[in-house]
């Protein structure tokens, strides 16, 4: 996984990578059952190369549902993965389901 990408242990991490960036979020939530692992570790790769190419635009923080269940509650995510875009704190855009690099640019486009 890219160096970019920060992987908060607990929600208040969670919160606190939130308030310091000065960029959109990008927190795509993961899972460690048996049916998430596989589309998770694609998502890895998928954003992990999205962090680099986005570097200084976008913060990407892997959250994981077990780790920050208040953060995974606060964004309404059901199932992992699932990507959230945060503005100033505020979701701006959703998606569930493993997404490929030209979705997810697709998704980031025109807010970063």
């Amino acid at each position: 996984m890219a160096k970019r990408v920060h992987q908060p242990r607990e929600d208040a991490e969670f919160d606190f990578i939130l308030r310091m960036s000065g960029t959109p979020v990008l927190a795509y939530f993961t899972g460690t059952w048996p049916k998430a692992i596989e589309p998770c570790r694609v998502m890895d790769l998928v954003v992990g190369g999205i962090a680099d190419e986005y570097a200084g635009r976008l913060t990407a923080v892997r959250t994981d549902i077990t780790r920050c269940p208040a953060t995974t509650e606060r964004f309404g995510i059901t199932g992992a993965p699932s990507c959230v875009l945060l503005k100033e704190g505020e979701a701006v855009a959703h998606r569930a389901g493993p997404l490929t690099t030209v979705e997810l640019r697709e998704f980031l486009e025109g807010h970063v």
